[in-house]
């Protein structure tokens, strides 16, 4: 999870280039157990009849949201790059009650194999299509002739 936060705050402000999906959701989780911490602290404060430091809190939380704003739409752009959609795509999360659903359908998707139009894929494994280096084809004969780990010839679908 720290690994996630600090890449968000690595690229703060970059639009471009794809963002993995556990760097995504890592930093949603990390913004989430935030949003407790505070509805929790505030909640004390204010049920003891403390509600100066409520309201002190509530400031601070709303300066940390106001900090935060840009690097969370950066990073689902970035999010939305990998699964090959458009960063404009983030709009419809402005959709009332519908919009928020599809945005979190479309961040949850995998990522679009190997390189697309907005980078190479973040995943840095493989070729992107599953395959990864010293190891057999996935489909075809492998490198002893024998067929495929799905039986499939060469050619044959």
């Amino acid at each position: 999870m720290v690994e996630a936060v600090t890449s968000v705050f690595r690229n703060y402000a970059n639009f471009s280039g794809r963002a993995r999906r556990a760097e995504y959701w890592w930093y949603t989780l990390a913004l989430a157990i935030l949003g407790f911490v505070y509805g929790v602290i505030s909640g004390v404060a204010d049920g003891s009849g403390a509600s100066g430091l409520a309201n002190v809190l509530t400031i601070l939380f709303g300066l940390v949201y106001l900090a935060i704003i840009v690097p969370t739409i950066a990073v689902t752009v970035r999010r939305l790059h990998d699964t090959g959609k458009s960063g404009f795509f983030w709009f419809i999360g402005l959709i009332p009650f519908v919009g928020g659903i599809i945005l979190i359908v479309f961040c949850a998707q995998d990522s679009v194999p190997g390189p697309n139009q907005y980078g190479p894929n973040p995943k840095g494994v493989g070729d992107g299509y599953g395959q990864f280096p010293g190891q057999p084809p996935q489909f075809g004969p492998n490198q002893y002739g024998q067929p495929g780990q799905y039986g499939q010839q060469p050619g044959q679908f």
